[in-house]
């Protein structure tokens, strides 16, 4: 573990020769690297300094580094400007608090490092954001994320208090509502639950590129990753209470849905149907079975990447056009054909078609919920109807139409943004003939 933490340090005086290939290829090679050092194992691995490694925390790693060179591939335009550097610093330290949170075998380590994550992204927000509008997204980010994580706060002083002892695989306690609520609320925030989603369209929409991708392919997941951890220990009669969040998951799931089916703008769209798969993966979690956790786990590594494709397409088509309305963007398919045939593939993938991972996430899930309640069907029959409804949505008012006159000046994708959908695209669809690696937690 030491070697991959000290290897992203070795990245930061890369970033000050303003190559952007060259930090890339860096990446690339350390991902290779790190894949090969075969981690996936029952038990925890790689134990320094209170960092370790197992199939959970290390999926997530190798996402976030997958997603951190792909940041760098879509922010081309950023990277030739005065403030490349800065840019390029806060990324790598983004990425490094990521690996740390997901790295760490200490609840209170984890806690430091959740929170430090939120510093560079507020940076990317308010510093690379398109609109005016961007503080006001980055304070929603902020203080939602801080209201929920004051009681964690304060239930990890009581669990040390009361276990002497931080390390997830060795807490053991008798709690109480208030401390199994506090310990849940920051997490579920992050995800986030429905009624605490504001932050998270607000923030996608302002944010630039890679702040959209960050969020939802890495940032979201912090949130799945500590209500898994915390459930290795929560164990007793509050369980019940579970219930509650999966019938208010089920309910929020249709009804983000709907409010997909009225948006005008793509990011605002892509961002909504997020909130509805990671209200999905809360369902599988709170279930606390075998099917529920591991499908989880695959539907946030799914979604992870399909999410962060379409932010991708979302963002190219806005560089041409310079707006993200639909009423802008119609047409496309007779001006960019060949960019068509991504948007079809990420679509279908986000309506979770065969043979992605999002497919196999919510088969396991969906498995998971009817054996908990049968009753369940109704949510998640509408559920999965109106997220296709959606990606077609999203795909056909693109796609067809009358083509806006002021849109004769576009010109044609170069091989960079082709190679950064084919390599979001890739793993969405291949890795599910390796699923076995997964199979093994739990």
């Amino acid at each position: 573990m030491m070697k991959m933490l000290f290897f992203l340090f070795f990245l930061i005086p890369i970033s000050f020769l303003k190559n952007w290939m060259v930090l890339i290829s860096s990446l690339l090679l350390f991902f290779i690297l790190f894949m090969n050092l075969n981690l996936f194992n029952l038990f925890f691995s790689s134990f320094s300094y209170t960092f370790m490694m197992d199939v959970l925390s290390g999926s997530l790693i190798f996402l976030t580094f997958w997603i951190g060179l792909l940041m760098i591939l879509a922010s081309y335009n950023l990277l030739n400007t005065n403030s490349s550097t800065y840019f390029i610093l806060t990324l790598i330290f983004l990425i490094f608090f990521l690996v740390l949170s997901f790295s760490t075998s200490s609840l209170f380590l984890f806690y430091i490092f959740f929170e430090s994550s939120l510093i560079p992204t507020l940076l990317l927000i308010f510093g690379w954001g398109y609109q005016p509008e961007r503080l006001s997204s980055g304070f929603y980010l902020l203080f939602y994320t801080l209201f929920g994580s004051l009681p964690l706060l304060l239930s990890i002083f009581y669990i040390y208090i009361t276990c002497n002892t931080l390390f997830f695989n060795l807490i053991f306690l008798n709690y109480n509502f208030y401390l199994y609520l506090g310990l849940l609320l920051g997490f579920l925030i992050k995800m986030p639950m429905i009624f605490f989603h504001f932050w998270l369209p607000k923030a996608h929409v302002e944010a630039p590129i890679s702040g959209s991708m960050i969020l939802a392919g890495i940032l979201l997941k912090l949130g799945g990753y500590g209500l898994m951890r915390v459930f290795g220990f929560l164990i007793g009669d509050y369980m019940l209470n579970n219930m509650f969040f999966i019938c208010l998951s089920l309910f929020g799931m249709m009804m983000i849905g709907f409010i997909c089916m009225f948006q005008v703008d793509m990011k605002s769209l892509i961002a909504y149907s997020s909130v509805s798969h990671m209200a999905l993966v809360i369902c599988g979690i709170f279930t606390m079975n075998y099917y529920g956790m591991l499908g989880s786990l695959i539907l946030m590594i799914g979604h992870g990447l399909c999410s962060s494709g379409l932010f991708c397409l979302a963002n190219i088509v806005y560089e041409r056009s310079s707006s993200r309305s639909f009423y802008f963007n119609k047409g496309l398919i007779t001006l960019m054909p060949s960019l068509s045939f991504f948007w079809f593939l990420l679509c279908a993938n986000n309506m979770a078609s065969p043979p992605s991972l999002n497919l196999l996430g919510e088969i396991m899930i969906i498995n998971s919920l009817m054996s908990w309640s049968s009753y369940s069907f109704f949510y998640l029959f509408f559920g999965s109807f109106l997220s296709c409804c959606y990606s077609i949505y999203l795909y056909s008012n693109t796609q067809h139409g009358s083509l806006y006159s002021g849109m004769k000046s576009y010109f044609s994708v170069n091989v960079r943004e082709f190679m950064l959908l084919f390599l979001h695209w890739l793993p969405l669809n291949f890795m599910i003939l390796k699923i076995d690696i997964f199979m093994v937690w739990l």
